[in-house]
């Protein structure tokens, strides 16, 4: 670091009240062994308590929300959803191995590329990490099989969430994220897209997407969790 920079980052500190920064060796263990932030009671549930918590917080966020049993019958929650909002049935979907296993070949009407979603696509569908009961909200990892775009650019995301990936708070989030791996974006998806800048009226895809349709599959007989 120049001198320049380390005399204006140190005025900063000093404005703040703050010491000096810690050492190389105290950032590591502060990463590697993160201290838990308070967690609301509301999530300290039992798996299947915090699922139904998930959903509950999901829709007061103005999220839809369709439970299906299995991953084969994505496919046709899919089309259903698309004829029930009187929308396409084209849209763009992750590339991700865990989705082409979700029953499609039952669809034959729908029309799905898989890639990064463009300005042209109305409807994208990608796969979270995981669900976060306490506010309703996904997390989403971005890497090759899971394109941010498609979180932002169409005006209609689905999302597919494993039951078993439904986790009570965002502490249990960021700890199952460390122990996988780490991607350089992580995005939190609650409802769909919204602001209330202009003159305190409530925008609905005003950054991104209007619609938020979350599809949970949970287990049924004989059906792996997807992943």
């Amino acid at each position: 670091m120049s001198g320049a920079r380390a005399q204006i980052l140190g005025r900063i500190r000093e404005s703040l009240g703050r010491g000096a920064p810690p050492t190389d060796a105290a950032l590591v263990e502060r990463l590697e062994s993160p201290t838990p932030n308070l967690i609301p009671a509301r999530s300290r549930l039992a798996p299947a308590l915090q699922v139904d918590l998930f959903v509950e917080m999901a829709k007061a966020a103005d999220a839809t929300v369709t439970r299906v049993s299995g991953s084969a019958a994505v496919a046709a929650a899919v089309a259903a959803y698309l004829q029930r909002e009187n929308l396409p049935h084209r849209l763009v979907m992750a590339p991700d191995p865990a989705l082409d296993r979700m029953g499609w070949e039952g669809e034959p009407l729908l029309e799905i590329r898989r890639g990064a979603a463009t300005a042209d696509d109305e409807v994208g569908l990608s796969g979270a990490f995981l669900g976060i009961a306490e506010t309703g909200t996904l997390m989403m990892r971005s890497g090759p099989d899971s394109p941010t775009t498609i979180a932002f650019l169409p005006e209609t995301h689905m999302v597919v969430v494993p039951a078993a990936a439904v986790r009570g708070s965002y502490e249990e989030g960021w700890a199952a994220l460390r122990a996988a791996a780490v991607p350089r974006t992580v995005n939190f998806i609650t409802g769909p897209s919204r602001s209330a800048d202009i003159e305190q009226t409530l925008q609905l895809g005003a950054h991104g997407p209007r619609r938020l349709h979350i599809i949970l599959v949970e287990e049924a007989e004989g059906d792996g969790p997807a992943g």
